[in-house]
């Protein structure tokens, strides 16, 4: 596999010209690499500098992230963003990014292995971000208590961030929406939930959330976010057979 070989895999695996309209991450290859072969990819959730050196210290010869270095805009390249563009070129390391498209991803996006994770079945589309449905609603059977529900998604035993216990002792029905969604919980209202995850809170979902009687659990940005390179990383071996490996560079947000 090389460098092209990877981006053709990608743009056929997720829908990055479809989202465009919606998502204008520069989505794809952000920084190239020389000729050749690729036999060896890190996965990791943001484009930092400690993400890019353990990368290259493993021998990667590409770094996939969620969280890329460009959004939609001309960037300048000063300060830390020339120190990273300059560390990846220094190291012939190529860096890709996929945003919403990772989020959105049926099978290997954030959402699906968060709601399958959730256990969440008669799954439909749900969290729309310009019309676009980015997460999945659906119901638990049998019905989870809110730590039951805490404890699949954040199964290492973490706390989340935040908690907004104010819905039903027992969960029949839930969404998921990863990373900075608090905002979506007002479509978890709307639609008469017992359970709306997300990564993120906001004061301004309190009230509503109350009175409504919807449960809000805001597990993190970072915790929400990390599955979807995860099942991307595992897919890639799969289908190439380079190693694959996921950086593990936490946030605590």
């Amino acid at each position: 596999m090389d460098l092209r070989d990877f981006d053709a895999w990608l743009r056929s695996l997720l829908e990055i010209e479809a989202l465009s309209r919606v998502d204008d991450s520069l989505n794809g290859i952000q920084v190239g690499r020389s000729e050749g072969p690729i036999d060896c990819v890190a996965f990791a959730v943001d484009a930092s500098m400690e993400t890019m050196r353990r990368a290259a210290e493993a021998g990667a010869r590409a770094l996939m992230v969620h969280h890329g270095l460009f959004w939609g805009s001309a960037a300048r390249i000063t300060g830390s963003m020339r120190e990273r563009v300059k560390f990846l070129l220094d190291h012939d390391l190529a860096l890709a990014a996929c945003h919403l498209p990772l989020d959105k991803h049926p099978e290997l996006g954030n959402n699906a292995v968060l709601a399958r994770m959730l256990g969440l079945a008669d799954r439909k589309p749900f969290g729309l971000y310009h019309g676009v449905a980015l997460g999945f609603s659906g119901t638990l059977e049998p019905a989870l208590s809110l730590d039951e529900a805490i404890g699949r998604i954040l199964p290492d035993g973490s706390r989340p961030l935040s908690v907004l216990p104010f819905g039903p002792k027992t969960i029949r029905t839930a969404a998921v929406v990863s990373g900075g969604a608090a905002m979506e919980a007002f479509q978890a209202v709307e639609a008469g939930l017992d359970l709306y995850v997300t990564g993120e809170n906001s004061h301004s979902i309190y009230h509503a959330a109350l009175e409504a009687g919807l449960n809000v659990v805001a597990a993190g940005h970072y915790a929400t976010e990390v599955w979807g390179v995860k099942a991307l990383a595992e897919r890639l071996a799969a289908d190439f057979g380079v190693r694959t490996f996921f950086v593990d560079v936490p946030t605590g947000l």
